[in-house]
């Protein structure tokens, strides 16, 4: 029977796939020394067991009752010691950080008996009571799935009975009432009295931990954040703590760093007289961590002590919960802080130059999402932009959107294409979807380590928190900030997640100094760089120093080309030419399609010829002594037709007015040749090179005087041709051998030897299958997973993405759409199969993926373990695709996986 418990004492932080990221780092902070309350962590193999079979797994319950007697005789208390009782909390920690699972249950233990023990025992009977106030709400919502509403009215009707603001100024008679009208309440809406009996508290505790891995917000998080659906969650059981006894008591959250900025210090909230969870919803404001220092100067120095052998112990960011009880400093949790993706950059290089890690670790701590985040656009608020009012920066950005009050609106109004701006109080994981949906979020409570900061920090968010000057009504649908200004649900307001700002309307943005960097306008060395710039720039350089493959760019014209090596690309991996046939030149295909005769297409495609000749030598110079492939034409030539049924209607009237239409019908007569059901699985790609004499031949020819012209003055052009869609070797032996016929005659006639490669675009499930054969006759593949894609799972992508992949990711047929994040078992098992035996053909075959798949980090890791050479995006996502090379180059020397966890 495998070992379903752990004392703290047994486990450490390499066991995070079994006792889950709280359970491991619980585990490891008691085997350092730290002052840890003793307890246990149920496994997450328990709880698959649990969820498998939709019962306790055999020996749990067993398991527990040895682990809780161990804990009894630490605590030297008993769980339902009427006289002096041990009290006990329950908590969710998966492997993963994870909001949206099961809130956390204090006091676990208390009931009508041993209420009067608490209260001999801590000589405050207010205290013993609250706690017990606080035990009902708490299991009630997140054990009996009462609304949590109906508790909160409750309290708040007590509060306004007194007159009074805040819980805490409740006194003994007001709690004894709250009890028990909460216990009324329980018993109103699930028909069962409250539990009494403390072992039965705890196993269903521990149930409904499990029960929640399955619960809706849980997976709403793990489908954004891509987490498997079968890790399930540890359980982890200890001895309560309590910060709500008086001035000397409190609870806290601390970072190593800021959080937010990435900046060394102290940083952290501190409430007095206070339990966890009033520091992380938010409800009452705290006090900046510093302020310990005076409170409580030797629990303040122990702290920072801990703080120091935390980092240095993990190094990295610490996120730390603690409670002071009596003067007594209690460690209650440690993780690797979620942080902005501007600290996460900051944060790894302070780390390396301080000797705590490598560059090599530097690069694998951050990643391309977060790199990409920092290219956002911040906001000019120029000196007559006045905000509303200003609260705490808990996660940078700048959102502008239309405020909306309650996460159902947030949602709804999103999936329509409105950007919202959620305000609340405060939130709580029930705002979760809310959340995710928004651009941006305010709340009027809390600090940076309240609910809403921690998870818009994790998310990538915009955030600001703790705007006590507003006055958010949400049942009235609105907020009033200072001097009466009073802003509506649906209002345009501007969010600066860096300054705390809130500004009414929308402001105008300005660009990212990261994207300056990579423009090359900011010198990363230079004195307006900052600190955020400078750590971009090493840690770049460093991933393009140790990473395997190349990154290369799509580009069709010499703005993009330019952009494209400004950005770090070291090369055009896909030249699409029917991006040059648009516009201006359109009617020149149309005269290629019409023509009648030999004679008429030769003329049609010798007018194309100088601008093709045009475009690639603009390119090749932009690109000077890199590779720039070129794909020949590969669209249904229809598409550079007139829209058939608009052709019909212009063909019809222009003919009842006695209009001339000769043209317009040797046209609608094309386009009724040449129109498909399937255009995408029809006449393009390499069949157009065989059914359209001369075309591919002309592309080939202008591609080639460009690159003689570029070597004759003094360049060095290295172009590469890729015939495309091909299925089967002799589609592709037959085009070569006119484009080699072509090279050799522009060779021979401008005295320039042309040496370049012909390959193909592996984008269909049997040139995939047969890639040794076709190997015979390529000098590269370049995969189109675009296309692949769509052959592979037979979906046309523009008719299907909007139809019911929404309803594909909500069931888990997708963890992430296969357009977006590349399908390994499908996909990638068709480009594993077509790389190992083009290989195995010709050994020197070089092999690049120029889909959107490219500039996908998670893809780009992959595509790193598959051995490709090189991968080619957009040249917005270079920066995203080195660094994401330079990452599974480290992670994969390390011995970590793709996604950067032990193996």
């Amino acid at each position: 029977m495998p070992k379903l418990v752990y004392d703290f004492a047994e486990g450490g932080k390499d066991l995070n796939d079994l006792l889950g990221g709280k359970g491991a780092n619980l585990a490891e902070m008691a085997g350092l020394g730290l002052p840890v309350p003793p307890g246990f962590t149920i496994t997450t193999e328990a709880c698959r067991a649990y969820l498998a079979a939709r019962r306790e797994p055999a020996g749990l319950r067993e398991a527990v009752s040895t682990h809780l007697a161990a804990l009894e005789v630490k605590a030297g208390r008993a769980l339902g010691e009427p006289g002096d009782p041990l009290l006990v909390s329950v908590r969710s920690g998966a492997k993963f950080s994870m909001p949206g699972m099961m809130d956390t249950v204090l006091n676990i233990g208390l009931n009508d008996m041993t209420l009067a023990g608490l209260a001999a025992r801590t000589g405050d009977a207010r205290f013993a009571w609250d706690s017990y106030r606080r035990l009902i709400q708490m299991f009630g919502k997140t054990v009996l799935g009462v609304a949590g509403e109906r508790f909160e009215d409750a309290l708040d009707k007590a509060k306004r009975d007194k007159g009074v603001d805040a819980d805490t100024t409740l006194g003994v008679e007001e709690l004894k009432v709250l009890v028990e009208e909460f216990k009324c309440i329980v018993l109103a809406a699930t028909g069962r009295p409250f539990p009494q009996d403390p072992r039965t508290q705890l196993d269903m505790a521990i149930n409904a931990v499990f029960d929640s891995w399955n619960g809706e917000r849980a997976q709403l998080y793990r489908r954004r954040e891509h987490i498997p659906d079968g890790l399930g969650t540890a359980v982890n059981v200890m001895a309560m703590v309590f910060g709500n006894l008086g001035a000397d008591s409190g609870t806290g959250v601390a970072f190593t760093r800021d959080p937010g900025t990435g900046r060394a210090g102290v940083y952290g909230d501190y409430l007095r007289n206070a339990q966890g969870e009033d520091v992380v919803s938010g409800t009452r404001n705290t006090v900046p961590l510093q302020e310990l220092e005076r409170i409580d100067k030797r629990s303040y120095d122990e702290l920072l002590q801990n703080m120091r052998t935390l980092e240095s112990h993990y190094r990295d960011l610490c996120d730390i919960e603690f409670t002071i009880e009596r003067g007594r400093l209690w460690m209650l949790q440690t993780r690797v802080g979620k942080r902005t993706a501007e600290a996460a950059f900051r944060i790894a290089v302070q780390l390396a130059d301080e000797g705590l890690i490598s560059m090599d670790e530097a690069v694998g701590r951050v990643d391309g999402d977060q790199l990409g985040r920092l290219a956002f656009p911040r906001f000019e608020a120029g000196p007559s932009a006045r905000p509303i009012a200003t609260g705490i920066a808990a996660s940078p950005g700048a959102a502008v959107g239309r405020v909306v009050f309650d996460s159902h609106t947030a949602m709804e109004r999103a999936r329509s294409g409105e950007r919202v701006v959620l305000v609340r109080r405060e939130t709580n994981p029930d705002d979760l979807g809310g959340m995710i949906a928004a651009a941006g979020v305010v709340t009027s409570r809390g600090g940076k380590t309240s609910h809403a900061a921690v998870v818009a920090r994790g998310m990538g968010t915009t955030c600001v928190c703790g705007v006590e000057e507003l006055d958010v009504d949400a049942a009235g649908r609105r907020f009033t900030g200072p001097g009466g200004v009073v802003v509506a649900e649906g209002d345009v307001v501007s969010v600066d997640g860096s300054s705390g700002a809130v500004y009414l309307g929308e402001l105008p943005v300005v660009q990212s100094p990261v994207v300056r960097y990579f423009e090359g306008e900011l010198d990363p060395r230079g004195p307006e760089a900052d600190e955020l710039v400078a750590a971009v720039h090493r840690i770049l350089s460093h991933a393009d120093a140790v990473r395997l493959l190349e990154v290369r760019a799509n580009a069709d014209t010499p703005q993009d080309a330019a952009r494209a090596r400004r950005f770090g690309a070291r090369g055009i991996g896909l030249c699409r030419t029917e991006h040059m046939f648009l516009g201006e030149r359109r009617p020149l295909i149309e005269r290629v399609i019409l023509a009648d005769t030999d004679a008429e297409r030769e003329e049609a495609l010798e007018a194309l010829l100088p601008l093709q000749r045009a475009d690639f030598a603009a390119i090749l110079a932009e690109m000077d002594g890199l590779p720039v492939t070129v794909r020949l034409l590969d669209p249904p030539l229809h598409e550079f037709l007139p829209d058939l049924t608009e052709l019909s209607v212009r063909v019809a009237v222009a003919g009842s007015r006695g209009e001339p239409v000769e043209r317009d019908r040797r046209l609608l007569a094309a386009v009724r040749r040449l129109h498909e059901q399937n255009p995408m699985l029809g006449l393009r790609g390499v069949r157009l090179g065989l059914v359209v004499p001369g075309l591919f031949a002309m592309q080939v020819r202008a591609f080639a005087e460009a690159a003689a012209e570029r070597a004759g003055a003094g360049g060095d052009p290295r172009g590469q041709i890729m015939i495309p869609l091909v299925g089967a070797v002799r589609e592709l032996e037959i085009v070569r051998a006119d484009a080699e016929r072509v090279l050799a005659d522009v060779a021979a006639r401008t005295g320039v030897a042309l040496a370049m490669p012909i390959g193909t675009m592996i984008e269909l499930p049997r040139a995939a299958l047969t890639a040794g054969r076709i190997a015979e006759a390529a000098q590269f593949f370049s995969f189109g997973t675009n296309d692949l894609t769509q052959t592979t799972w037979g979906f046309s992508r523009d008719d299907v993405e909007g139809a019911f992949f929404t309803v594909y990711l909500d069931r888990g047929v997708f963890g992430a759409s296969p357009f977006e994040t590349l399908d390994r078992d499908g996909v990638g098992r068709l480009i594993e199969i077509a790389t190992a035996e083009g290989r195995a053909r010709r050994p020197d075959l070089e092999l690049g993926v120029c889909g959107e798949h490219a500039g996908d980090p998670a893809s780009v890791r992959y595509f790193h373990q598959v051995g490709l050479d090189y991968v080619s995006c957009s040249p917005f996502r270079v920066p995203i695709a080195r660094l994401e090379a330079g990452r599974a180059a480290v992670l994969g020397a390390a011995g970590k996986s793709a996604d950067g966890d032990t193996r």
